[in-house]
């Protein structure tokens, strides 16, 4: 944000000059770090907050008034302070118990943007301080605080983006009840909405109208929203468990939009139910509204009984989204309605606590989708963003615990290692105290903490009072140890005792952050494979029971565990169902051969999926660790996949995982050194060899999708077939067959969901077939109108495989469809094309064209800005020259003026490696 001007007409207070956008600028210093050892309590309370909008026509001239019922929680003399950013404060409007504050009591800093009104004028116990300013909702880049998306105003306020609408203690240990009144044009702006029950509305002058807000459940700020627009809405009713009525509404921009809105309704009922069922928790409030915008940073918003979603969370049809686009809808509905518990009644007392809730919030949200849908398919699908997204970013430079101990901009703290890594060490809580202890724990930490900010601590506590026979306190270092702990397993078989001999070692990386470490507690869930294929029970001859299935709760740096009554030739399963998040690996390794057995025989699919993922990760490798032409894929790999391929008794999206080879990206993990282009090669080496292969069985997997023509239905069964075929459509134009291309286009013309279409189009715009453009173009003008899927357009050009991915990517970001200021397209191509691509050109113009993007991004919004930064993290695992020139880019980004916290907390992050 440029320069706050002063404004000695109307007060002392160096409040941001409304004619200025309201862009975040840090100062010229390298911003503070924050610590959690230094979190306190804070010295001050809001009980009740009262707040009156009067939003103008377009978002140039907002008054937003304030009046806080505070209590004071400190010792006489403290003085009150609150934060304030872009701010116009208008004259004489700071009050006290309705006393207006002269300039010398109080004094606005530019550059921590907080107000510090004087102890003098505080009363000892309670009070209401008052206040009045004017914002700029239209010119907010930064879409933090009240904001307008395609004309419609919106609030997006967590992490601290309440600031910029009023001043506030802005901490989610703050936990106030709320009154809001909201005042518009009743035409322009039809729909007035904020937190809880609407209790009076009417008519007030000039064609305006108004109407005014109760949410009687305290909440911190973050939790706060509003929206006016002109918006149209899908209706529902749920009843709860106990008889109560809640009123559901989805709102959207355009009455032709409603129709895409029912998924997304059916999801938040679903949800309400599992809930209650699951776990025991009854929706509170009379409403739950959700809105959808175009214009947002992050996926959805739990605010109390009014979410705000990114349209792309919301909005399906089979003809414009997919059947994955169907899941996440569900899932990020369900993740949301969640949020009313873990998360709101619940909350967190500092943004170094953001695991315990949105860590077990995750969880709740992939459970929830497992019940809904295949369990199986939703774990490996989970397990590969895991492995793809977080445990790089546990190997690099941003690599932190799920509970922080410091950061510059609570921001960089939205990671995978804070949503997937967290909901993983909660996953491993339910695994070691079982699902009824889980659910005691769940149920004490509902009923202790309602209302209340809590820690981390409070959670695990919450599980440890509800099984006391078992010992938590090793498992509360996955809370402050950061890094993938890497699991060896030596295995040992004694001919003579029928015993098998499992040796186990815990290593936890160290770091520069970190420099020591400490074992943690680890459930490794197990069973054994006979030789003939057949389930052998688990005895470990400790007065237990002998089961198919264990778990090993292991928790020193070395343990040996000694399983009897084995027979020879006996296969271990190990980490069955990814029951930690760790590195296993066998000493020696694993041969190909055992592999392939656990991939035929292994009950527990997870694993099936898992030996198909080791075999063509170890033959990838070495084609990649080799000098000269790659070698041939041995039979015996591929007359593996062919058996899961042809096995119908296989459940069809299982089959299609097994075909979705390990992405470029965690190939790259497993190297010191990385060749991307290598891997690249590697890659489609491996998949042209299976295809030749495996021609004759997936032509006649492709003609059986074909066949099956009926409606688009939802279900598991169909999602599955559709994902086979497709997959089978994807290995045959690895082939290059100008036949494939032509049925490629005939699908993206004649396709009647868009799950088949996506599919084709993204197998031509990585060839460099004739059908490419002609697909490309007609697909463009076809539905150039929606949103959401040129979005799908954009991100399929940006990740393809081409050898001239830079200038597509360059010459699209001048294309009429795309905008820097829409979040939404910025992920969709150049996200895309960071993670997936940024690497290719060897003369460093790729880097080069990203940090000048990331640098243009970051006047606009830095949240996003950072995100686009993060492409850089892995910088020192290629190979000298590629290093060279991406830290050149890191440090011109750096010494870019005025460089936000955001990107510079990733960018220093990168350099330290340096």
């Amino acid at each position: 944000m440029s320069s706050n001007a002063s404004n000695a007409a109307s007060t002392t207070c160096a409040a941001a000059d409304p004619s200025a956008a309201q862009v975040a600028a840090p100062p010229a210093n390298e911003p503070k770090t924050k610590y959690l050892a230094d979190y306190k309590p804070p010295p001050y309370f809001i009980s009740h907050t009262e707040l009156t909008f009067e939003l103008d026509d377009d978002g140039l001239d907002t008054v937003v008034r304030g009046k806080l019922h505070m209590r004071s929680a400190c010792e006489p003399g403290t003085p009150l302070v609150l934060d304030g950013e872009g701010l116009a404060l208008q004259p004489a409007s700071l009050k006290v118990n309705e006393t207006v504050l002269q300039n010398s009591e109080y004094e606005y800093n530019e550059k921590t943007h907080t107000l510090t009104i004087s102890p003098s004028v505080l009363p000892s116990d309670t009070f209401t301080f008052e206040s009045v300013v004017k914002i700029r909702p239209a010119k907010n880049t930064v879409l933090e605080g009240l904001y307008m998306s395609q004309g419609d105003y919106c609030t997006q306020c967590e992490a601290e983006g309440f600031r910029r609408i009023t001043f506030y203690i802005d901490r989610p240990d703050v936990m106030a009840t709320f009154s809001v009144r909201v005042e518009a044009d009743r035409k322009k702006y039809p729909v007035l909405l904020s937190n809880g029950n609407c209790v009076a509305k009417g008519d007030s002058s000039d064609n305006r109208h108004w109407a005014s807000f109760e949410d009687k459940f305290p909440k911190p700020c973050y939790l706060f929203a509003l929206v006016a627009g002109d918006l149209s809405h899908l209706s529902d009713k749920f009843v709860t468990m106990n008889g109560r009525e809640v009123d559901l509404k989805v709102f959207v921009k355009g009455e032709n939009e409603v129709r895409k809105c029912h998924h997304a309704m059916r999801s938040l009922k679903k949800a309400m139910k599992w809930d209650e069922e699951v776990y025991g928790l009854e929706y509170n409030y009379d409403v739950f509204n959700i809105v959808a915008v175009p214009t947002f940073v992050f996926g959805a918003m739990e605010n109390t009984s009014l979410n705000v979603f990114n349209s792309k969370y919301v909005l399906v049809s089979p003809e414009t989204a997919t059947d994955t686009d169907y899941n996440s809808v569900e899932g990020v509905v369900a993740h949301e309605y969640f949020h009313n518990y873990s998360g709101n009644r619940v909350t967190v007392s500092s943004w170094f606590q953001l695991s315990l809730k949105e860590g077990l919030t995750v969880f709740r949200d992939q459970s929830f989708s497992a019940d809904m849908n295949s369990a199986t398919v939703k774990r490996i699908r989970d397990v590969a963003i895991l492995r793809t997204a977080q445990f790089a970013e546990d190997a690099g430079p941003m690599s932190h615990p799920i509970r922080p101990a410091s950061y510059i901009t609570c921001n960089s703290f939205y990671t995978a290692t804070v949503y997937n890594k967290g909901a993983e060490v909660i996953r491993m809580l339910k695994t070691i105290v079982g699902p009824e202890g889980f659910r005691r724990g769940t149920d004490i930490y509902f009923s202790r903490n309602d209302g209340k900010a809590v820690t981390c601590e409070d959670w695990v506590q919450a599980i440890q009072d509800a099984n006391t026979d078992i010992d938590l306190t090793v498992f509360r270092r996955w809370y402050n140890q950061s890094g993938t702990p890497v699991v060896s397993v030596d295995v040992a078989y004694d001919e003579g005792l029928s015993t098998m001999t499992l040796k186990l070692n815990q290593m936890i990386p160290a770091t520069s952050k970190q420099p020591t470490t400490e074992p943690m507690l680890i459930p490794i869930r197990m069973g054994l494979i006979g030789p003939d294929g057949s389930q052998v029970p688990v005895d470990l001859n400790d007065g237990s029971e002998p089961a198919l299935t264990k778990v090993l709760n292991f928790s020193d740096r070395d343990e040996k565990v000694v399983l009897h009554n084995v027979p020879k030739g006996t296969v271990p399963s190990l980490l069955r169902n990814f029951s930690a998040p760790v590195k296993l690996e066998r000493t020696g390794g694993v041969s190909d051969d055992e592999l392939a057995f656990l991939m035929a025989n292994d009950v527990d699919e997870f694993n099936r999926w898992e030996s198909g993922q080791k075999l063509a990760l170890n033959f990838m490798l070495k084609c990649v660790s080799e000098e000269g032409e790659f070698p041939a894929v041995p039979e015996a790999i591929i007359n593996a996949f062919r058996r899961t391929l042809t096995n119908e008794g296989i459940d069809a999206a299982l089959r299609a995982d097994v075909f979705v080879l390990p992405a470029e990206s965690y190939i790259t993990e497993q190297l010191d050194v990385a060749d991307p282009v290598r891997i690249r090669a590697a890659r489609k080496h491996f998949r042209k060899q299976l295809a030749a292969s495996l021609k004759d069985d997936l032509e006649k997997i492709l003609e059986t999708g074909m066949a099956d023509t009926g409606e688009y239905k939802l279900d598991p069964e169909s999602q599955g077939k559709r994902a086979l075929k497709n997959v089978a459509l994807s290995y045959l134009a690895a082939l290059e067959s100008k036949d494939c291309y032509e049925l490629c286009l005939k699908f993206v013309r004649s396709g009647t969901n868009m799950t088949d279409v996506l599919a084709a189009l993204s197998v031509l715009s990585s060839s460099s077939s004739p059908e490419r453009e002609i697909a490309l173009c007609e697909f463009y003008e076809k539905w150039k109108s929606d949103l959401l899927v040129v979005d799908k357009w954009l991100s399929i050009q940006s990740t393809c495989t081409r050898d001239d991915v830079y200038d597509i990517v360059k010459a699209l970001t001048a294309h009429e469809s795309y905008s820097e200021t829409v979040p939404n397209k910025v992920y969709a191509l150049l996200r895309g094309y960071g993670a997936a691509n940024v690497h290719m050109p060897t003369d460093g113009s790729g880097y080069r064209f990203l940090s000048e993007q990331v640098s243009r991004l970051d006047r606009i919004n830095p949240q996003v800005a950072a995100r686009i930064a993060r492409s850089f993290t892995r910088w020192r695992k290629y190979d000298a020259v590629r290093q060279a020139q991406m830290e050149a880019e890191l440090r011109k980004i750096k010494q870019t003026e005025g460089l936000s916290k955001d990107v510079f907390e990733v960018v220093s992050n990168c350099l330290a490696q340096a």
